[in-house]
Formats: structure tokens, sequence, C-alpha cells
């Protein structure tokens, strides 16, 4: 297979590869590489999105929005991401693996530049919506790719490297743009971000190795596509991933969101540096994904997944005490019990999904992002009628479903391992 071909390679499709399959092997420096090239992905695709949700306190006074009004930032931003995933995945067959995902963030970077001179609230909104459009070809392809390529023995911790790697760009964007805001101005540090998250694109693009186990479906065909998300929403346990990865996100952006407005407020009157400081928390996130990838190898991810959602509605519980350590220890914990369940989902889907695992991780994140961004904007609501009480009353509600529905999900698993073994 040429490196021409093997760039086109991004969904999995029913047509078997031309040579017998050949597993990336843990500890190989092939390995390596595609560890540290989906790494740097993430860290670009998640400091990207994420960048603005310290900022929606400053938007709220600088454009004069309500709360909610300025969680569009980051709502149209995954909102249009999610059904970006599903457009760019299906067509990126023709258009190459490495080169879409480059292009993507490449893209991305430079649109998050030209943000630093909006000065005008709904043109700042379009440029988010834009963002997230070009930024689909990035998740789903990652994930399809290490499903793919990874041998099963190691996709559960290449799979939490990966979910590591959106950790830490999400706590930097949000960290450094805090801090750069605080010093000089969120359009200044808007433009930083944007140059550094191009640079991470070229190193991304050097690193990643071309395609072994992918046989290209050149052109866009639409009946193959649409069948191939059809098979996957009508399997008896996928869409309870799909559903659990909506559940949590929507759980874990609500609280993010408006977080800040709650610190910034009597009787903590926390600045937007100090804010910004406590996304550091997601260091927590990095561990918990790789932890729970290792322990979901070895333990089954239905346990580990309930473990994570059960840690997670801790840490909302935790948030409603006063004394601000109790505030922060409580994010501390939301945050890893959350990696840890969307780390495992991320890698079930792929196992889960015998063929087109790229149509698969699509739908999962599909569901992720559109429970991030109506989610997130409907947390408005309850922090604007309610307060601190409704807004962790909403999110633990949502922690809930999702655990009700991980276990029919862990019961679905075992039933099919019982009839297997």
């Amino acid at each position: 297979m040429s490196d021409q071909t093997a760039d086109h390679n991004l969904l999995s499709t029913p047509v078997p590869p031309a040579s017998p399959q050949s597993w990336v092997e843990p500890g190989t420096p092939a390995y390596r590489r595609v560890a540290m090239a989906l790494f740097l992905a993430g860290f670009a695709t998640f400091t990207l999105i994420y960048c603005v949700q310290p900022l929606l306190p400053a938007f709220s006074t600088d454009f004069g929005v309500s709360p909610a009004e300025s969680s569009l930032a980051l709502s149209l931003t995954t909102g249009f991401l999610a059904f970006s995933i599903l457009l760019a995945g299906a067509a990126s067959e023709a258009f190459g693996r490495r080169r879409l995902m480059f292009v993507s963030m490449c893209a991305a970077s430079v649109l998050n530049i030209a943000e630093a001179f909006i000065p005008n609230w709904h043109v700042l909104l379009v440029m988010r919506a834009l963002e997230g459009v070009v930024l689909g070809g990035v998740p789903a392809v990652a994930m399809g790719y290490l499903a793919e390529e990874i041998h099963p023995r190691g996709l559960g911790f290449a799979m939490g490297l990966y979910v590591g790697g959106t950790a830490f760009g999400g706590m930097t964007g949000r960290v450094g743009v805090g801090l750069l805001t605080e010093f000089t101005s969120w359009e200044v540090a808007l433009g930083v971000l944007g140059v550094i998250d191009l640079l991470a694109a070229i190193g991304f693009f050097i690193l990643l190795p071309p395609s072994r186990n992918f046989t290209t479906r050149p052109g866009f065909q639409l009946a193959y596509h649409i069948n191939a998300w059809a098979k996957h929403v009508r399997h008896p346990a996928l869409p309870l991933l799909f559903a659990i990865g909506a559940l949590a996100m929507g759980c874990f952006v609500t609280v993010y969101n408006y977080a800040g407005f709650r610190l910034v407020a009597a009787p903590y009157h926390l600045g937007q540096g100090a804010i910004s400081l406590i996304f550091t928390v997601y260091l927590f996130g990095i561990a918990a994904s790789s932890l729970a990838g290792g322990m979901a190898d070895r333990h089954g991810r239905g346990p580990v997944m309930a473990i994570g959602l059960l840690v997670a509605l801790a840490g909302v519980a935790l948030t409603l005490a006063g004394p601000i350590y109790m505030v922060i220890g409580g994010i501390i914990v939301l945050t890893s019990g959350f990696f840890m369940a969307h780390s495992v989902a991320s890698g079930w889907v792929g196992r889960m999904a015998t063929q087109s695992k790229g149509h698969a991780a699509s739908l999962y994140l599909l569901s992720y992002y559109l429970g991030s961004s109506f989610m997130g904007s409907i947390g408005g609501w309850f922090w604007t009628h309610g307060g601190w009480l409704a807004v962790a009353g909403f999110a633990g509600a949502l922690l809930v479903v999702a655990l009700l529905v991980s276990g029919h999900l862990w019961r679905y698993a075992r039933r099919v391992e019982t009839c297997t073994a």
C-alpha cells in the first residue's frame, strides 16, 4: 500500500484489507509515534474547543450578554463539531486520513487567531461555529485510527493516552488563555494559542505513521455511509454507549461552564487568573484516563465505567459545600470520574463495532458533543433561576441516568460473554 493510498484511509469499511492485518504492537517505536501524534491531535483540538470556557464571564461583561448567552461561544463550537464529525468522516475516505486531520487542525488554528481581531459578539459566534465545523476532521478519525491500527491488548492504554491528550489540551487552553487574559487581554490570548496549535499540527503530521489495516473507498457513496450509521444505531448496545457519552459530557461541561460565574461572585470574588488556575485539575483527568484504560483491559469495561460515573457523581455533590477547597475538591473528583468513564466508553465503541469503526466513533462523538452543546447551554437556565444548587442538581441527574444506562450495558456485555464462552 502506497503512502498516498494510506493517507486516504479514515473510516473502516466492510471491504477486507488487501494484506493480513498488521497491528501496531505495544512497546514498539511505531506505537510510541502513534501515541505521541494522537496526543498532539487531542491537545490541539481541545485547546481550540475549550479555550473560551474561562472567558465566559469576561464575554458576558465585555459584550453585555447573559451567562446563558455567553455559553454559546462554546456551545456553538461543540454543536457544529458534532455534525461536522459525521460529514467529515464520510467525505474523508477520498481526501486522506493524516491530510484531513492536519488541514482541520491548521484551519481551526487560523480561525482562532482571526478571533483575536473580532470586536463584534455575533461575528465572534460565527467564527466559533466555523471552528467547530473544521475541527470535525479530527476526533472521530483519531478514535477510528486507534481502533483499527493498535493491537487489542494495547488499545485501552492507547485510547487512554489520546483521551489524556484531550484532557491536557483542555486544561492548557483554559489555564493558558485565562492567565494571558489576566495580564494582557482575551484577544491576545486567543491569538497566541492559535500559533501554538499550528506548531502542534505540524508535529502531528510528521509523527503519525500511515495506516496499515484499512482499504480505501474512494468517492462519496451516501448510501453506504447511511447504511453503516444505521447498523450502529440498530446495534443492541452501541446506542447505550452513545447515550452515556452525551449524559456524562453534558454534566461535565455544565459544571465547568458555570463554576466561573459562581467563583467570580460573592463570597469568593476570584479574578480571571485565579479562576483559570482551577482548570489545572485536568491533570487528574489525564492520570485517571490512562489508569482507567489499563484497568479496563485487565478487569473489564463495565465495572470501570460504573466506578467512573459514581466518582463523578460524588464530585458534583462535593461542589455543593461552601468552603472553596471543597468546591475545588469536588471539581477534581468530578474531572477524574468523568475521564475514567469517557476513556472506557471511547475504547469500548471501537471494540463493540465489528466493522465501520470510524462510523461508530463518529456517532459516539455526535452524541458526546451534542450533550455538551445542549446541556451546557440548558445549564445556564438552571444557574439563572436557581444558582449553584440548581446547576448541581441538573448535573447530578444527568449522571444518575448515565449510571442506569451503564447498568443495562454491563448486563448486556456479561450476557454476550456468557454466550460466547
